[in-house]
């Protein structure tokens, strides 16, 4: 599952990056994202769900849906 898909204020746990572009990934790593990390979605925008915002670590991020599909999450169940 990546974080795009994943349903709002589910806590999941970051398990890598899956892109062709490897300055996405260095992108989202350089603005904290990492496995292991937690992350739960708070808020979707209006039209395809863009711009998205997640707490990562406490940290509030703002995330184009694009960059979200990079990241790979399993939910946690709470």
């Amino acid at each position: 599952m990546t974080l795009r898909d994943l349903p709002k204020h589910r806590p999941a746990k970051i398990m890598g990056f899956h892109t062709d572009d490897p300055d996405k990934e260095t992108r989202l790593r350089e603005i904290g994202f990492a496995e292991g990390d937690l992350v739960e979605t708070l808020h979707f925008g209006l039209f395809g769900r863009n711009p998205m915002s997640v707490r990562l670590n406490g940290a509030l991020i703002a995330l184009r849906s694009a960059e979200a599909q990079v990241v790979l999450v399993d939910p946690i169940n709470a």
